[in-house]
């Protein structure tokens, strides 16, 4: 089904249980389902997942650059057993998407964008997050601690709790009425 080296392929309706050493560069993957599958020592660069199942698969030592989900269902993802060190230079892009339940814990994800999904429950322990795009996303029960959200853009995003206190926020944006959930970490009563 694939060869070592994959270049600009269109893979379709494809269900796999594993993706071992192979490269996939330019590649796309419309209505694949790679749920439950094992990804191993695999580099994925400038590719694109579309109306994908990429729950529950394993990432393990995978490399990721410029990689694109659109309308994808992630959840149960540990994105910490991917080999983020020397390719994954470029940020990552989701796209209306699910990504529940899923662990980005201590990871560098300067730049990323994050739009129009649904992240709930999903670990951003001591993550960069500076400069990431949140815009229009339910981030339900997700957790930031020690968080660096520099100049993050929470604009629209909705379902947040973020303690002030221990995240590092400078420049950040949120929208005016959602704001107000910041305050929850103060110990603070509001009052109308």
């Amino acid at each position: 089904m694939f060869q070592k080296d994959n270049f600009a392929e269109d893979y379709k309706n494809i269900k796999t249980k594993e993706l071992l050493y192979l490269e996939f560069d330019e590649c796309s993957f419309n209505k694949c389902d790679f749920s439950n599958a094992i990804l191993k020592n695999s580099i994925f660069s400038g590719c694109i997942f579309s109306s994908c199942n990429l729950s529950l698969m394993s990432i393990i030592d995978c490399k990721f650059s410029d990689v694109t989900f659109i309308d994808c269902k992630i959840i149960g993802v540990d994105w910490t057993k991917a080999n983020w060190d020397s390719l994954s230079i470029m940020p990552m892009k989701f796209k209306t998407s699910v990504i529940d339940s899923s662990s980005f814990y201590g990871l560098d994800l300067d730049s990323w964008i994050i739009e129009e999904c649904e992240v709930k429950d999903v670990d951003f322990t001591n993550s960069n997050l500076s400069n990431i795009s949140f815009k229009y996303t339910k981030l339900t029960d997700s957790i930031f601690a020690n968080t660096n959200l520099t100049k993050a853009n929470f604009t629209h995003s909705e379902q947040f709790n973020i303690d002030i206190q221990n995240n590092n926020l400078d420049g950040a944006k949120f929208s005016r009425y959602e704001s107000i959930r910041l305050l929850s970490s103060l110990n603070i009563e509001l009052v109308d």
